[in-house]
């Protein structure tokens, strides 16, 4: 599992994050492209989830459906004002909207209602 966090990402969520806490990311069906990264600041792991990824005092919790949608996951930060926050882009993403907030990766499954078909 390959997941890169920007510099800018990495400063803004050690400055979030308290001690016990974590990054949740987790893929939704959504958007015009069909897919969409969520993301949430967490402290208690859910049955299915498990730790994807480490750096330093950041760790990267997701559930069992969307961890195969995560590898080559880049999380950076924006602050601007108009779509500022956590930005999520893939390297495996075949398509994206216009809008660049949902995106379909090459040869994984559909999600329908709201969970992975496998």
């Amino acid at each position: 599992m390959h997941i890169t966090i920007k510099e800018k990402a990495a400063t803004m969520l050690n400055s979030k994050l308290t001690p016990g806490e974590f990054l949740r990311v987790f893929v939704k069906e959504g958007g015009c492209a069909g897919l969409t990264y969520g993301a949430a600041i967490a402290k208690e792991m859910q049955p299915n989830e498990s730790v994807v990824h480490t750096a330093g005092a950041i760790r990267i919790v997701t559930d069992a459906p969307s961890v195969q949608f995560l590898d080559g996951l880049v999380i950076d930060y924006s602050d601007e004002l108009l779509n500022g926050g956590l930005q999520f882009t893939n390297a495996n993403t075949k398509t994206t909207c216009g809008c660049g907030q949902s995106f379909n990766l090459q040869g994984f499954p559909k999600i329908e209602g709201g969970k992975c078909k496998v």
